[in-house]
């Protein structure tokens, strides 16, 4: 007795079970820039408040003693203003660009990236929201610093309401670079050394006087991002301020800022599609 097969029988219907073709279900819409920001930005401040608090007093602890260590060096005047200005944006590169360029070399080392390309989320929303928790570590640092050198060197604290404007600028400027940094590196340890490096020229180009430095120096120090957030507030120092340039100070500020977070927004999307 032979086996006919199913399909050779006259008029059976194929199966129904599998589709030629599986229609492909619709993505979810990206979500908005700001709500993606704000989102971030608390995931961030929430995720690392306990492990950078630790750090941030180390960075403050710094400034202050480099500021105590000058005190025997520099006397007052416009050294004096540099040294204190320099030591209090100093906590925020130490935060702002070290510390996130570790960040984003372990995130993007550990696959971390992966998790966030997955998500709705515009790039801009990562780094922006990354960047701004990291720069929100340094206001208290940032102040008890400006305030102990102000005892320190007898300089007058009736303008330091400028650090409202530096802060968020020169965090912007700094952050940006050290997301940079950590996003291009093509190692982990190559994003911890350019943060540390990054640090180290914050310190030396922005605490020292700028008269005092040679020529070539002066010309490294005007590409650092946070020189202009030192010069802003070392201008308000003074007993009348110029407050245009202090303006002009803030304006290219801002501008660095926004240009470095524009390239960190280019290497997280190059990053996140290798």
């Amino acid at each position: 007795m032979s086996v006919v097969p199913v399909q050779a029988v006259a008029g059976a219907a194929p199966a129904t079970g599998v589709r030629d073709e599986a229609e492909a279900a619709p993505l979810a819409p990206s979500a908005r820039l700001l709500p993606a920001l704000v989102a971030v930005y608390r995931a961030q401040l929430s995720r690392a408040r306990v492990a950078r608090i630790p750090l941030l007093f180390v960075a403050t602890f710094q400034s202050i003693g480099i500021m105590v260590l000058l005190r025997g060096v520099v006397d007052g005047g416009e050294p004096a203003r540099s040294v204190v200005s320099g030591s209090s944006v100093l906590v925020v590169a130490f935060v702002a660009l070290n510390l996130l360029a570790q960040y984003f070399g372990q995130l993007r080392a550990g696959g971390g990236l992966d998790h966030y390309a997955t998500l709705p989320v515009p790039p801009a929303a990562v780094v922006l929201g990354a960047a701004a928790a990291y720069a929100s570590f340094t206001v208290p640092g940032t102040v008890v610093t400006a305030v102990t050198g102000c005892v320190l060197f007898q300089l007058p604290m009736s303008h330091l309401w400028v650090l409202a404007a530096v802060l968020p600028l020169a965090g912007a400027a700094l952050a940006g670079l050290g997301a940079a940094l950590g996003l291009l590196a093509p190692r982990q340890e190559l994003a911890t050394l350019c943060g540390q490096l990054g640090m180290s020229a914050a310190l030396l180009l922005g605490v020292l006087p700028a008269e005092r430095m040679p020529a070539v120096i002066g010309w490294a120090r005007d590409l650092l991002p946070s020189t202009y957030g030192v010069e802003a507030l070392a201008r308000s120092f003074d007993p009348h301020p110029d407050w245009v340039a202090v303006g002009a100070d803030l304006g290219v500020c801002a501008a660095v800022g926004v240009l470095s977070l524009a390239v960190a927004t280019w290497a997280y999307r190059r990053a996140a599609t290798r």
